[in-house]
């Protein structure tokens, strides 16, 4: 199969580049794709010619939605729709992924694909923006909702738990946010077998079970036998000027129901732990003792 994948550089770009070794695959970074221009998104598609393009390209930083939401809106929403209407010219089906935060957090329980988006902040607008502008679009499209990317080859949650651990000795740990921490390797395979299956809609997939942020550091130290304390605080005591869901666990339902699934989140960080980026910042902590 061919395959475009924007957003190549990027953590989950390159997971499914590692994961396409049976594909034919073109995964451009935003040098050589921008996504904000319609006529560069129809030009890679016309002259890559793919059979299906996973639009991973994003911008992820909340912080920085909320400082500048038109940016983000660019990228997120008009980006996609950028995207989104050059796969449907062309008779190209589309992979978009999206977020758990078009959710609000209230619900209580796993959002499932029918339950209706509410997002509370500006990236998860801009997410919702993507995927309205996926379904305008009028082609084939696979929206795939995900929370909590890590993955090796970036410096993502659990070597940043790592790396202050190292230098402050102490941590704080937010309770009152929770979802479910998603291994790039187990997403993107997932992905590449969901654009194979040829059943559109909406999915959501994410590491099977859910915790809080403060879990899912005092796990990542565990696993790395560091001994340092997590202190429980609530999002409130950053002092952010955005809010961020309190539950949006995902339910893998559409997905599940084509054997298409992600293992439980502490088994996938357990694999993540062993990889050699994990090996080497434990390695330097040791050595600095």
């Amino acid at each position: 199969m061919r395959i475009l994948v924007t957003g190549g550089k990027g953590q989950l770009g390159a997971a499914l580049q590692r994961a396409s070794s049976a594909h034919e695959i073109r995964a451009p970074g935003h040098g050589d794709l921008d996504v904000t221009s319609a006529a560069a998104a129809s030009e890679m598609i016309e002259l890559f010619r793919p059979e299906i393009v996973i639009h991973a390209a994003a911008q992820t930083d909340t912080a920085a939605a909320e400082r500048d939401p038109a940016a983000a809106l660019a990228v997120n929403g008009e980006g996609t729709g950028n995207v989104a209407r050059a796969c449907a010219a062309a008779g190209v089906p589309i992979v978009y992924v999206s977020s758990n935060e078009v959710f609000d957090g209230e619900k209580g329980a796993p959002y499932d694909e029918g339950d209706a988006p509410h997002p509370i902040n500006e990236y998860g607008r801009s997410k919702l923006a993507g995927e309205e502008a996926v379904q305008e679009a009028g082609g084939d499209f696979y929206i795939v909702r995900s929370s909590w990317l890590y993955g090796p080859g970036r410096t993502s949650f659990p070597e940043k738990i790592i790396e202050r651990a190292q230098a402050d000795g102490a941590l704080r740990g937010v309770t009152d946010e929770i979802a479910s921490p998603t291994w790039t390797v187990d997403l993107a395979a997932a992905l590449l077998a969901l654009a194979s299956a040829g059943r559109f809609g909406v999915y959501h997939l994410a590491g099977e079970g859910s915790c809080s942020r403060q879990e899912w550091a005092e796990e990542v130290l565990r696993l790395a036998a560091i001994d340092v304390p997590v202190e429980p605080v609530h999002q409130a005591d950053f002092g952010l000027p955005f809010r961020k869901p309190l539950d949006s666990t995902l339910a893998n339902q559409r997905a599940a129901e084509l054997g298409i699934t992600l293992r439980p989140w502490r088994e996938a960080l357990a694999q993540h732990m062993r990889t050699p980026q994990i090996a080497e910042l434990i390695a330097a902590r040791a050595g600095r003792r």
